[in-house]
């Protein structure tokens, strides 16, 4: 598998969300990388009152959105490993459950900025992301990281950058 760094101009913003059913939480896990693979930014969060894992994916992907919106680049292309989220931010059908708001607040944001698309990408090209939300989850606590990584997650950082599938 080859890493490919996103074309020209393109920042690439990968998601995961993690969800703990006992404690009805979650947490978020955002990167956003260049067209060279450098780590522009990590982020993560935690969530409460989280219903579902289904759930936990769709509020890391809002989490990315308006990060897409704060960085205000030229092309932006967001990745997810849940397919079903990323199907429902590339569609307008969506229900009014509490997830159906999440997806609604992702398609007004998208709206706003005509530069963002949505893409899958497979679990094994979102570790990154996926380590992140999975830490801040365990650690019970969220960070915000300009052109950096979290010191446990350098050295995943390396791995990352040398694979993507195609």
């Amino acid at each position: 598998m080859k890493w490919r760094h996103p074309p020209g101009q393109t920042v690439k913003i990968n998601f995961d969300g993690v969800f703990d059913e006992r404690r009805s939480q979650s947490a978020s896990g955002v990167v956003v990388g260049d067209m060279n693979g450098h780590v522009l930014l990590t982020k993560t969060g935690l969530h409460n009152g989280v219903a579902s894992a289904f759930a936990a994916e769709a509020i890391a992907c809002r989490r990315a959105t308006q990060i897409a919106l704060e960085i205000n680049r030229e092309d932006i292309i967001i990745k997810g490993d849940s397919l079903s989220i990323i199907k429902k931010c590339n569609s307008t059908d969506f229900d009014k459950s509490m997830v159906g708001t999440y997806i609604h607040d992702i398609h007004r944001m998208k709206v706003k900025s005509r530069k963002i698309r949505f893409e899958f990408t497979p679990r094994i090209a979102n570790n990154l992301a996926h380590m992140l939300a999975t830490e801040s989850l365990r650690r019970r606590e969220e960070i915000y990281l300009i052109d950096e990584v979290p010191s446990y997650s350098e050295k995943h950082t390396k791995d990352e950058s040398v694979r993507e599938p195609d």
